[in-house]
């Protein structure tokens, strides 16, 4: 059952709510890639694309093995790297990103990954979701990622309507200080891995259960698919004479 998104908003009181419960739900959200420098973290937020995170930290552990330093895995060939990280999908984007980011890295940056937004996005492979993490999580700047995660918690609480992930995370940073962008970020991934899943959200188990709009849209769908098709015949062409 697919469930459609609300297509009205929270008001801004019960969103503040939501946002709180939450942050207090996973005070100690962080991000679940393993990484040791801000290079790796990058490289790992690459290779995370349409993957997990899971499958993303059983295959650095052996990249960086092999090419412990962007000067290493700079000077790397793509068919070699692509049999590291097949099992990540689309492994030939990603070797070539992968590779490409860290000549850059090398040749623009003396081999230190730049903290700043516009460096940042200026590497290969590199959009406005990857740059977010690494400023965020290894340089504590003010940044809020939307992933998939993210863009789904987002809409079922009714934290926003937007249709882009910049979208999304103009109106979620409204509602958040900017002290904490960082690990909002965090607390919507987190809930949307244990509780507000995609194919089907744990309503009864979740802390905002009673503020979020989703329960109420999911009841009315289970009710429709509860009366069978021939009882409700009659009511759709009644409805179908009024118009």
């Amino acid at each position: 059952m697919k469930i459609p998104f609300p297509t009205k908003k929270v008001s801004r009181a019960v969103a503040l709510r939501e946002l709180r419960i939450l942050e207090q739900t996973y005070p100690n959200a962080a991000t679940a890639l393993q990484y040791r420098d801000p290079w790796t973290l990058l490289i790992a937020v690459i290779l995370s694309a349409q993957s997990t995170d899971a499958g993303v930290n059983k295959v650095t552990p052996v990249l960086f093995e092999r090419y412990p330093t962007p000067q290493a895995l700079a000077r790397a060939r793509p068919s070699d790297v692509e049999k590291i990280i097949k099992s990540t999908g689309f492994f030939r984007t990603k070797a070539r990103n992968i590779i490409n980011a860290s000549k850059a890295i090398v040749e623009r940056h003396g081999g230190e990954v730049p903290r700043e937004r516009e460096a940042l996005e200026a590497l290969p492979g590199v959009g406005r979701k990857t740059a977010s993490v690494v400023m965020s999580v290894v340089f504590g700047e003010a940044a809020f990622a939307v992933d998939t995660h993210v863009f789904r918690v987002a809409h079922r609480l009714g934290l926003t309507l937007g249709k882009t992930p910049r979208e999304v995370e103009d109106d979620v940073t409204k509602l958040v200080p900017r002290a904490k962008w960082r690990f909002a970020h965090h607390w919507l991934i987190l809930h949307g891995r244990q509780i507000c899943k995609a194919a089907r959200p744990l309503c009864e188990r979740c802390p905002v259960n009673e503020l979020c709009p989703t329960p109420k849209i999911i009841a009315g769908l289970s009710q429709r698919a509860a009366v069978p098709a021939a009882a409700r015949r009659p009511a759709l062409a009644a409805a179908a004479r009024k118009r």
